[in-house]
Formats: structure tokens, sequence, C-alpha cells
């Protein structure tokens, strides 16, 4: 059985009080026997040693990496750095990054292979825009951005991976894809990992709250949440976390 995931994207957020005070309302809340669902830490490049340090019990992920493994690339960050600190995860592909930083499925797919070369467990996110929803386009975008990382003929590809499925038009947005169009789209991706599908934890994002959570988690392919801004209020986080109980 597919254990449930949370994991918390602080995108540019915070500062270290803010990361020291909301983990230890975290360390707190979602001590041991108090939540069944894993949780990742996302923090900003420069609180990762930090978060690993006084995160009790919890994973630590990084929000991007470079598709090289070292070099004369200013401002890039390696797979082997983040290792160096503590990281089990990182995010690959986030919406923000394909849309404001230009990054393609190629690149993503690049990424992706980068992080499984170095034991690493990405995250890759997945999602169409509202105007490929409209068109009726939601599930080829999907497949697309799947396939450039099923076309690199990676070893175990999907071993050791997880999905998120983050609709980008309900990003920051306060709109959610609702719980049946979400498990569509989960169901979809599944389907397209072939015999690795149901092994695979996809997580859903997209304005993800404590309010919606149990609806989203009670979903047959629904494995979890990537959560953005919700992941800055301890309170709210803790209760995403245990809807998964």
């Amino acid at each position: 059985m597919r254990k449930t995931l949370v994991a918390a994207n602080w995108k540019m957020h915070g500062s270290k009080t803010f990361a020291e005070q909301l983990l230890a309302e975290l360390n707190s809340g979602l001590e041991s026997g108090k939540c069944s669902a894993q949780v990742v830490i996302c923090p900003p490049y420069p609180y990762l040693g930090l978060v690993g340090e006084i995160a009790s019990g919890l994973a630590l992920g990084a929000q991007n990496l470079s598709e090289q493994a070292s070099g004369a690339f200013t401002g890039e960050v390696s797979a082997e750095m983040l290792k160096d600190f503590g990281a089990d995860y990182v995010i690959v592909g986030h919406s923000e990054r394909r849309s404001l930083y230009g990054e393609t499925s190629a690149l993503v797919a690049e990424k992706f292979a980068a992080a499984k070369a170095s034991g690493l467990v990405p995250m890759l996110c997945v999602g169409e825009s509202l105007e490929e929803r409209e068109s009726g386009k939601a599930l080829e975008v999907v497949a697309a951005q799947i396939q450039a990382v099923v076309e690199l003929g990676l070893p175990d590809t999907w071993q050791n991976a997880v999905i998120a499925y983050e609709p980008v038009w309900a990003i920051g947005t306060g709109k959610t894809a609702t719980p049946e169009q979400a498990q569509e789209v989960h169901r979809f991706i599944r389907e397209q990992l072939g015999e690795a599908g149901e092994q695979v934890q996809i997580l859903y994002g997209g304005s993800v709250k404590a309010g919606n959570a149990v609806e989203l988690f009670a979903k047959p392919d629904i494995d979890g949440a990537l959560v953005g801004g919700a992941s800055l209020k301890a309170e709210e986080f803790i209760q995403i976390c245990r809807a998964a109980d």
C-alpha cells in the first residue's frame, strides 16, 4: 500500500527566525504517533542546513537543482551539494520553473535524471494551464511532460520517484481542482507509468488547504499533496498532514 506523502514547498519565503519558529511548531504537532504521513520540508537553499538540523523526523527536500554535476555554472546547485546537506528529495519541473524561467520538459527530464543518479528522490511536477484545460488538452499535456522523462530510457525510471500533479490554474489562485478532476488525472498518470504505476506516489498540488485535504486524500489515486502557501502556517499544514489519518 502506498503511504501518504505531504511535501511543504516554502518557495522564496521565510527567514532564519521564521524557519526556527515554524519547525518548532511542526516538530510538536507532527511528532511520532500524531501523524501517519511522510512529511518533507522544501525550504529555500540557504535554510537547507538549518532545517535538516532541527526538523525532527521530517525529511528534507530542495526546490530545484542543476542538471549539471559540477562546473562553471554560477548560481547553480548540484544534486551532490544537496545530498551534502542531507536532502532526500528534490522538486523538479515546478510550474513556476517552467513558466517563469523557461524550463522545458527536456530540461526537466535531465534534472530528474541528475537527481536519480545521485540518489535523491525527484518529485516531478506536471500539469496544464487554464487554456490547455479549457481546450481539452489537459491529459495530452501531462502525458507529454511524463514522456520526456520516459524517453531518457533510465533504468527503473519510476522507482524511488514521486510525481506531483499541479494544475497551473489552481496554484496560488485559491482555485482547486475538484477531487473528481484531480482523481481523473491521477488515474491517467498512473496508467502512463505502466507496471510501475501502482507503486508510485502521486501527489496533488494546487491550493491545498486543511479544508479540502481530507476529500482529496480520500480518492484512490491521490497519495498526498505538494503544499505551497498553506505550508507556511503551522496549524494549517499540520491539519493537512493529519488528513492522511
